[in-house]
């Protein structure tokens, strides 16, 4: 699928920020303004004209706050948010030092905050206790009675963030009844840019600390604790159910067995072994003149080595291959849905190794391009993607409750 550009970097970067005007994350007409005045591959424009839509929109919503428009404010300032996290995108030499980066990633958290304290239903920024430190979170609660209800644990992936989350997943489950712990885990959102945290592959170690405080809190149905993973999330939450039993289901969009094995679709053989054996000095040329040709290509490389705190690009792709489920997926225990994309430009047939390798109950579900959500994590077909994953849940909570009576 071609949305706006040819470029499939930007293509599918803007449909994700236009697809989230579901739940309230963009304008369409904001989208394409913004998309028509951007060269194909050109990042500079891309951050320029996203960065002004999100400055613009932030205005509106500013005004609408001062003259007391709380919903017309809530609505500008979510859209402020995608808009900002979309231009940053991009800006990734040297993300960790960029103050265009610590800006516009401090605006996108900034205009969420304030959009999330002007909600219907109640949300309350947490501090999840990890390690010596603590994890940045939200908590979206369907109503403020205290009654124990079904509770969504959102993870995202490699390039997501928590402010996201509501995008995806958060607005869908409030209307089902269900309730959203969502975090920034090491490698992600605020936990990198402002802790500096890097990924690491036993996720088992971050969702361990995030459901026992989630079990503190009246709010959440111990017995139907749910694990749903976005992307890379993929394969941590999948690692981290394998070790931790006490979910109630388990939701992969989309299953990810082998990150490592997915970067060698665009890796010939010889670089592979290159990568694999540290030769590092030859691999990093090839991989830097492969850089120059891909605008995906580009992005990932440079986004891995800042989230994965590798040294080269040789180095991060030689990281990844400890993100695997082999070995592991056999010890999930809780009833499973994997999804798949039908034409998923970065995990192409990896939900059917995780299918293979599961011995839980499980169900893989493909969605198509033609009904418009064949794209990684089903971008631009929100709805549905919410749709299928919320009915399989409604029916698998269900059933283990009345297994249980």
């Amino acid at each position: 699928m071609r949305f706006l550009f040819e470029d499939e970097s930007f293509s599918f970067e803007a449909l994700r920020a236009a697809g989230f005007a579901n739940d309230g994350g963009a304008d369409l007409g904001e989208v394409i303004a913004a998309a028509r005045n951007i060269p194909e591959g050109d990042e500079e424009a891309w951050l320029r004209e996203w960065r002004s839509t999100a400055e613009r929109v932030h205005a509106i919503g500013n005004r609408a706050l001062a003259t007391g428009h709380r919903v017309s404010a809530r609505e500008a300032l979510l859209r402020a948010s995608n808009y900002y996290r979309t231009a940053e995108f991009y800006r990734r030499d040297d993300p960790a030092d960029d103050p265009e980066v610590k800006l516009l990633s401090g605006l996108s958290r900034e205009t969420f905050a304030t959009a999330a304290s002007l909600m219907d239903t109640p949300v309350e920024a947490v501090r999840i206790p990890y390690e010596d430190t603590s994890l940045p979170g939200y908590l979206f609660l369907v109503d403020d009675s205290g009654t124990p209800r079904p509770t969504v644990v959102f993870t995202s992936g490699f390039d997501s963030t928590l402010e996201e989350a509501y995008f995806v997943i958060g607005a869908a489950a409030l209307r089902r009844g269900y309730n959203v712990l969502a975090y920034d885990g090491p490698g992600q959102g605020a936990a990198l840019r402002e802790q500096g945290m890097v990924f690491r592959p036993d996720w088992e170690a971050v969702v361990t600390p995030v459901v026992d405080y989630a079990l503190t809190r009246p709010e959440i149905a111990p017995d139907r604790l749910v694990l749903l993973g976005y992307s890379l999330g993929g394969y941590l939450v999948a690692r981290a159910a394998a070790h931790d039993h006490r979910l109630a289901a388990l939701v992969l969009d989309d299953g990810l067995y082998s990150f490592g094995q997915a970067h060698t679709r665009f890796m010939p053989p010889f670089l592979w072994d290159w990568v694999q054996s540290g030769r590092d000095d030859l691999a990093n040329p090839v991989l830097n003149l492969l850089m120059r040709t891909s605008t995906q290509l580009r992005w990932a490389l440079r986004n891995g080595v800042w989230t994965f705190g590798a040294t080269s690009p040789a180095d991060y792709v030689r990281r990844t291959t400890d993100y695997t489920l082999d070995g592991v997926a056999h010890l999930i225990d809780c009833p499973t849905l994997v999804l798949d994309a039908e034409n998923d430009q970065f995990f192409h047939g990896q939900p059917q190794e995780v299918q293979a390798a599961l011995t839980c109950p499980h169900t893989l579900i493909t969605l198509p391009e033609a009904e418009g959500a064949g794209e990684h994590c089903h971008m631009g077909a929100m709805a549905r993607f919410q749709q299928l994953t919320f009915d399989w849940l409604d029916t698998t909570l269900a059933s283990k409750a009345h297994l249980n009576s």
